[in-house]
């Protein structure tokens, strides 16, 4: 049988572009290796947002080249050009088989027809209605849209992935049933800009077991909510943009403490600066006073909202006072989850051409200020936890006990719960499954916790 091999690097949505590949070859009947020495072929999905992801990529492919030689790309880094036009991967190596963009699986599947054809009998049956997921079992990303209309300085996803593209609102919903009644017990709904949905089709109305429903956010997170409702499962929303109609999906998240299950009151928002000068050389929608107030008035409504939020510092021409207003927002906002990334030119964004690049060294030293108060915050906020019981999602299981997570924290990004041995209560819970905990103690950004 043909095998292929398979490298899948950078954020979720890249994620979702490679299991569906994935589930694409497989329904022709490939097989999925997981060497490179038994593999016929590997694909590599790329990363090129920022240096470092671009240098993981170009790592991956040689690595790739070197153990097996047959290489194809796609991906985000299938895009990017070299000063004098040259296609960037194909400029370091010549040898590979053939490159593509993002969320571009018909052109993949053509090459990969092309280097190693189709095997005979493809075995529709044995591929899973979910298709092939690279996330565990009991969780899945589940995207609702390609591409952005935003402009932002400092990105070049637009002219990667195209502007927005939204699903059809009925095929959406499907696929989170299918996910849910194969076992998955929380969905992370995902695209560029989540707060968006719909918009590039005027809201087209679509029909869910035949029902009118309109393709727009706040339609499609109430069917989300019915669904994981239905199935004892969690839907955490990121890359909520803060429009002002995410403020309907607030008192949707109010009656999780009493369920434990449907909308979680968790929103990841991608504020990046809370300076309006620095807003306005990024083209970020909104300002800092207006998300403070939107923030203030979410909470108010629902107290237990979660908010996760990235920050970019050292931005071409950030002052020191705008560098604190940034840290003033952040001890007001009181943010329960922050990331942080010190400016990275990224070729062919705008933001590198604008005046007041800074050094290298107050960039980072600005990330680590940043980073020491939000831990802080973080930390204080943990502490408050001790002696609460609390629902969590088991992710692993082992001799120290089990390791999951709360509402608050979405897998791989957040803090963990780890749950202290029980022998008898082990045998009654298995990753995937719930289980009612009590914290005991906070440890930095992680919990503990006992049945």
């Amino acid at each position: 049988m043909s095998k292929v091999g398979f490298v899948s690097l950078g954020c979720p949505k890249a994620l979702v572009d490679s299991e569906l590949i994935l589930t694409r070859l497989s329904a022709e009947g490939y097989e999925i290796s997981k060497n490179y020495d038994s593999a016929d072929i590997v694909i590599v999905n790329t990363c090129g947002f920022i240096d470092s992801a671009v240098e993981e990529s170009l790592n991956a492919i040689s690595e790739a080249l070197q153990e097996n030689g047959k290489v194809i790309v796609t991906g985000c880094l299938g895009q990017r050009s070299t000063s004098d036009g040259q296609n960037l991967i194909k400029s370091i190596h010549p040898a590979i088989l053939g490159i593509t963009g993002p969320h571009a699986t018909n052109q993949v599947l053509d090459l990969v027809h092309t280097h190693l054809p189709k095997p005979h009998d493809p075995f529709m049956d044995l591929v899973p209605s979910v298709g092939v997921k690279l996330t565990p079992k009991h969780f899945s990303y589940l995207k609702i849209s390609e591409g952005c209309n935003h402009r932002c300085s400092f990105c070049i996803i637009p002219s990667m992935r195209g502007d927005l593209v939204s699903r059809p609102i009925n095929e959406v919903l499907l696929e989170a049933k299918k996910l849910f009644e194969s076992g998955v017990k929380e969905l992370l709904v995902i695209s560029q800009d989540t707060s968006a949905y719909g918009v590039d089709i005027s809201y087209r109305v679509g029909f869910w077991e035949g029902r009118p429903i309109k393709s727009r956010m706040y339609d499609l997170v109430v069917e989300l909510k019915a669904l994981a409702r239905n199935y004892d499962s969690w839907v955490r929303l990121h890359y909520v943009y803060p429009y002002p109609h995410v403020d309907d999906l607030i008192p949707l998240m109010i009656d999780f403490k009493e369920f434990g299950n449907g909308l979680l009151p968790y929103l990841d928002v991608p504020l990046q600066h809370s300076h309006p000068d620095v807003l306005k050389r990024m083209k970020r929608p909104a300002s800092g006073e207006k998300n403070l107030e939107r923030i203030t008035s979410w909470r108010k409504v629902c107290p237990d909202l979660i908010i996760r939020s990235t920050f970019i510092v050292g931005f071409p021409g950030e002052t020191e006072e705008e560098f604190n207003h940034l840290l003033d927002f952040l001890s007001i906002a009181q943010l329960d989850r922050v990331g942080c990334f010190p400016f990275s030119p990224v070729d062919g964004a705008k933001a590198n051409d604008l005046p007041g690049q800074l050094p290298l060294e107050i960039r980072n030293q600005r990330r680590d200020q940043l980073m020491k108060l939000a831990e802080n915050i973080s930390v204080n906020k943990l502490s408050k936890n001790v002696g609460k019981k609390f629902r969590v999602l088991i992710d692993e299981i082992n001799n120290e006990g089990g390791i999951g997570r709360t509402f608050a924290d979405a897998p791989e990004i957040d803090g963990l719960v780890y749950v202290a041995p029980n022998h008898k209560a082990s045998k009654r819970y298995k990753i995937g499954d719930f289980i009612k905990v009590t914290i005991y103690k906070s440890d930095g950004h992680d919990l503990l916790a006992e049945i």
